[in-house]
C-alpha cells in the first residue's frame, strides 16, 4: 500500500474533489502540507485487500451493501480489477444506511475470514433495489457459492470483533469526514459518486499521472 499521501489539492477531473478537501484533522495528520500515512488509517486488521504485491496504486472504497449507487458501481470496479494488473483494491464495509446493512457487512467479514470475501460481496451488490433486508441479504448470500455454514460459524465465534473492525471504519471515515457512499480514495483524488468503468479508468489514469507511476 502506498504509506504517503500528499496534501496537494488538485482538481484535473470535474468528477473529483481534491482529498485535501477532506483531510485536515489533527486526529489524521498534525502538518498542514505534510504527508498522510496511509498505513495508519487503512491497514487495520482484517481488512479485504485484493492486488497484486507489486501495485503501483491503491484505491479504497467505502461501501454500503443497501446503496444503489455502490450496486451501480460494483460491476465496473469488479471488471477494474480484472483487467488493472498493477491496482491494489481496499474494502472497507461502512454500513451507515440501515441496520441490515450491518448483518451484511458483517457476514461479508466472516467471509472474508474464510477465503470468500469477493463471493459475498459480489451476491450483496447485486442485489437489486435498495432498503434490502437481513433476509434478503442472505437468501443471496446463499444462493451464492458463499459457504454459509462457515460465515454464521464465524459470526457467533466471531461477531464482536467484526462489528469492531465496520465500527473502525466508521470512525475512518468520520476522521477524513466522509459523508456517504460510495466514496472511493484513489491516490491524491477523492471520488463521491458512482462511477462506470471509463470513470474508474480515467480517475486511476490521472491519479497514477499525478503521483508519477
Amino acid at each position: 500500500m502506498q504509506k504517503q499521501l500528499s496534501r496537494r489539492a488538485v482538481t484535473k477531473l470535474a468528477m473529483m474533489a481534491p482529498l485535501a478537501l477532506w483531510l485536515g484533522k489533527p486526529s489524521v495528520a498534525s502538518a498542514q502540507d505534510g504527508p498522510l500515512d496511509l498505513e495508519a488509517i487503512f491497514a487495520t486488521p482484517g481488512t479485504p485487500v485484493f492486488g497484486p504485491a507489486d501495485a503501483n496504486l491503491t484505491m479504497v472504497g467505502f461501501l454500503d451493501y443497501n446503496c444503489p449507487f455502490c450496486k451501480q458501481s460494483a460491476p465496473y470496479l469488479k471488471e477494474l480489477m480484472a483487467t488493472d494488473d498493477k491496482l491494489r483494491v481496499v474494502f472497507k464495509d461502512w454500513p451507515i444506511l440501515t441496520e441490515a446493512s450491518v448483518y451484511g457487512g458483517q457476514a461479508a467479514l466472516a467471509a472474508h475470514e474464510n477465503g470468500q470475501y469477493l463471493a459475498a460481496h459480489d451476491a450483496l451488490m447485486a442485489i437489486p433495489g435498495r432498503g434490502i433486508t437481513e433476509q434478503g441479504m442472505r437468501e443471496a448470500l446463499e444462493a451464492s457459492d458463499v459457504d454459509m455454514v462457515k460465515v454464521d460459524a464465524t459470526i457467533a465465534a466471531k461477531g464482536p470483533a467484526l462489528l469492531d473492525q465496520l465500527r473502525a471504519n466508521t470512525k475512518i471515515a468520520d476522521e477524513i469526514g466522509l459523508t456517504g457512499t460510495p466514496s472511493y480514495l484513489v491516490g491524491p483524488f477523492f471520488v463521491g459518486s458512482a462511477l462506470d468503468l471509463a470513470g474508474f479508468r480515467e480517475v486511476v489514469a490521472a491519479a497514477r499521472q499525478e503521483l508519477g507511476v
